[in-house]
């Protein structure tokens, strides 16, 4: 009654432009959040995980470290991809995971075992 007959059919037909910049244009928030995530979150953890993983691997016999616990002691026998023997107080020892090791607080000199006495 109040719609004009060229209206009506307009209204009906689907439009013709835009498709692909119309999911474009509502994928992007999407994508920006995820730029921003990888960017502010993923890239940082990842560093600081080749960081922490580079430390484990460099400790040698010698090295005073921390652990997790926040037990300060020294590197007494340090075997590559093994357990560390830590000696914590003066003639105690204890092995310990080298994943728990938070920090190297003093890097000792290299410790020549093949030295003739």
């Amino acid at each position: 009654m109040f719609v004009t007959p060229a209206f009506a059919q307009a209204a009906g037909a689907p439009s013709t432009g835009g498709g692909i910049t119309d999911i474009f244009i509502q994928l992007m928030p999407i994508l920006l959040l995820v730029v921003i995530f990888w960017l502010l979150i993923f890239r940082p953890q990842q560093k600081r995980l080749k960081a922490q993983q580079a430390m484990l691997s460099a400790i040698r016999r010698g090295d005073t470290v921390v652990t997790t616990g926040g037990i300060v002691g020294k590197v007494t026998k340090a075997v590559d991809g093994e357990d560390l023997e830590v000696e914590i107080a003066q003639g105690v020892k204890v092995k310990l995971v080298r994943g728990m090791i938070s920090d190297v607080r003093s890097k000792a000199e290299p410790v020549n075992d093949n030295k003739p006495a």
